[in-house]
């Protein structure tokens, strides 16, 4: 059986350490303290050996131990340590792979030294508190700062041995935190404002290192990090890397345990129980960036990505992560990319729900969401103005600066503008904002993208379960307007969905067109007319029955419907002479379009039929509709006809 000797005292370190023993590989792990070599656990197939090694201790622990190969997963300040590995390596023949921490984007407010010496030399230039991170090592060296004693904090590791050494040199009482890490970025803020600090000194040990907590908290604090340059310009590869190599040589697959998370909201505060735990079993997070930003931590690779086939071959590409953490803004079951991932990882993942948008911020607005219409306007499609027109409260995500406005003044300008808008802004962060306004005093309200919204209507209609609004409630002038009974049928025979598009070729009043707007209020409705009176009372209907879905199209159809998209439905009230060009462009469209045509005249109906056999439509129903009205001559009633109607239905069969 091979063996491997593997540096540790990192997070890297020991994780290659587990790694390789879980795969029953023989691993004899390094330690120099006994600190670190706690932080392993022996078993069959792992060793531990702890204390310092020099050239030559290292030469004949070699000798004794034989390795196959050796891994170098030491600190990157460890310079010392990594070149006499190196050197015997080399010596004795031994594979040797350096591991590698990622090195930190540079920061333009920090400032940069090339080693500890420098870094006194620029404290020595400067005046105010400085909080030390780098170690104990060199802590010897900061004495050369000017009134040490009084400026500088030390935090280093809590074992007795290290605050002895400390203590030896000079640094002792409040001056001397011992403490243990992974440290958040709060915490380092607590540090920084608690002693007053103005300069951070650190190296750049990566994010497992806990470096990213260390710069961020400085930041915010108005500190000034100083950060000491790393010992050697290294070369080797990264764990994920390491981890993909050693399952190549061994002929081991890697099946990475993927976690789907829900996080809430994006503070630290709406993150569950369950999934915090997650977070700190997890090698590898992949979200966007303020998502992932929000919840990653030290030890975390992390990979900014939103798109799922990316992040599937992402994960697929680099097989060396054990533990995979998507992380998903809000509840994964709530307007999430949870559905897409679903359909490319399969169903053997984990899944853990957060807290939604809709129950935090209907939470906090002090509505129950029980009777709430819930929808989602972000980057997609949604008539808002149908369903607030309809429900007495409805949710929605917004995610524009300008949403709120744009909504409210739609609905100032369908005579909604009294509908309260309770408005959330940065749920869970500091700067959360909510509140709530009448529609008709946010038209120019200008907020953050990051918003939600619901809209409280006291006066809200019902919808009808079925067809039909009285002819008289249309605002009507000298244009032709199809009358209700007709309405009723060709509206049937349509057959409309909610997300239907659809065409009202000759629209006159726009009767046709409204109740189509309302039965697909979640599709599109094209209006086409070329009357001017006619266009004028389609837009004022429009307004009265805000139908936000209905687009008026002035012109002559077929040349009117050239650059609109393809209907799913169209219905032919009047075709000024061109009902075949009509056809024959709605079928250029969609081939399967469900077309109503109604016909006064013969001639109509003869010229229907014609085109009916000549685009060789499968699917085909003609009604011939008759209505009497009653008219009152004194105590008596007459029946009086109205010109007889046919309405033609026609379609394809879809294959």
């Amino acid at each position: 059986m091979e063996k491997a000797v593997v540096f540790a005292g990192t997070t890297e370190g020991y994780e290659l350490c587990h790694f390789l023993s879980e795969h029953g590989v023989s691993v004899c792990a390094c330690a120099a303290t006994e600190y670190g070599g706690r932080q392993l656990t022996e078993n069959p197939c792992l060793h531990i050996h702890t204390g310092r090694l020099d050239k030559e201790k290292m030469y004949d622990f070699f000798e004794k131990e034989v390795p196959d190969f050796v891994l170098d997963a030491t600190h990157p300040y460890a310079a010392e340590v990594t070149l006499n590995i190196q050197s015997v390596c080399k010596e004795k023949g031994i594979p040797y792979n350096r591991i590698l921490r990622e090195e930190s984007g540079l920061t333009e407010q920090a400032v940069y030294v090339e080693n500890t010496e420098d870094a006194v030399d620029f404290l020595n230039r400067t005046e105010g508190n400085v909080l030390l991170t780098t170690g104990s090592k060199e802590l010897k060296k900061f004495l050369r700062v000017n009134n040490y004693k009084d400026r500088l904090y030390a935090r280093v590791l809590s074992l007795p041995s290290v605050m002895e050494e400390c203590s030896a040199c000079g640094f002792e009482g409040r001056h001397l935190i011992g403490m243990q890490g992974p440290f958040s970025k709060e915490m380092n803020e607590a540090m920084l404002r608690q002693y007053h600090c103005r300069y951070l000194v650190t190296k750049d040990s990566g994010k497992a290192g806990g470096f990213p907590e260390k710069i961020d908290a400085a930041l915010a604090c108005g500190v000034v990090p100083v950060i000491i340059g790393r010992p050697l310009k290294e070369e080797g590869i990264s764990l994920s890397a390491c981890k993909k190599m050693l399952s190549q040589r061994y002929g081991f697959s890697v099946k990475p345990h993927i976690t789907l998370l829900g996080i809430g909201m994006g503070s630290e505060k709406t993150l569950t129980l369950e999934g915090k735990q997650a977070l700190e079993k997890a090698d590898l997070l992949i979200g966007a960036r303020r998502i992932a930003d929000s919840v990653k931590q030290p030890h975390h690779t992390v990979v900014y990505e939103y798109d799922s086939a990316k992040i599937v071959q992402y994960i697929k590409e680099h097989p060396g992560y054990e533990r995979v953490v998507i992380a998903l803004s809000g509840d994964v079951g709530f307007y999430s990319g949870a559905k897409k991932l679903f359909a490319l990882l399969g169903k053997e993942i984990e899944v853990i729900c957060g807290i939604s948008s809709v129950s935090y911020f209907m939470a906090k607005a002090g509505l129950s969401w029980d009777d709430a219409k819930i929808v989602s306007a972000h980057g997609r499609e949604c008539n808002l103005i149908s369903l607030i027109r309809y429900n007495r409260k409805v949710f929605s995500i917004l995610g524009t600066k300008d949403g709120i406005s744009k909504l409210a003044a739609k609905l100032t300008s369908y005579n909604m503008g009294d509908v309260l808008l309770y408005v959330g802004e940065n749920l869970s962060y500091d700067n959360e904002n909510i509140f709530v306004k009448r529609a008709e005093e946010l038209t120019s309200y200008e907020g953050d993208s990051l918003c939600v919204v619901c809209a409280y209507h006291e006066n809200a209609l019902s919808w009808k379960t079925t067809h039909g609004i009285r002819d008289e409630e249309f605002i009507r002038g000298k244009a032709p307007m199809t009358k209700e009974e007709v309405r009723t049928v060709s509206l049937m025979k349509l057959g409309l969905l909610e997300d239907s598009v659809c065409y009202d070729i000759g629209a006159g009043t726009g009767s046709v067109s409204v109740e189509m707007s309302l039965r697909a209020h979640q599709g599109k409705v094209y209006a086409i007319e070329k009357k001017e009176e006619a266009l004028g009372l389609l837009q004022e209907n429009k307004i009265k029955f805000a139908a936000e879905n209905l687009e008026i199209i002035g012109g002559t159809a077929p040349a009117a419907m050239e650059e609109l998209p393809a209907p799913t439905h169209a219905f032919i009230g009047g075709s000024s002479g061109n009902l075949k060009e009509i056809i024959a462009l709605l079928l250029k469209k969609n081939p399967f379009v469900k077309i109503v045509i109604n016909c006064i005249t013969l001639e109509t109906v003869s010229e229907a039929i014609e085109a009916i056999r000549d685009f060789e439509f499968e699917e085909t129903d003609i009604v011939q509709l008759g209505v009497s009205r009653s008219k009152s001559v004194g105590r008596y009633h007459m029946m009086m006809g109205e010109n007889p109607i046919y309405i033609i239905t026609c379609r394809r069969k879809s294959l």
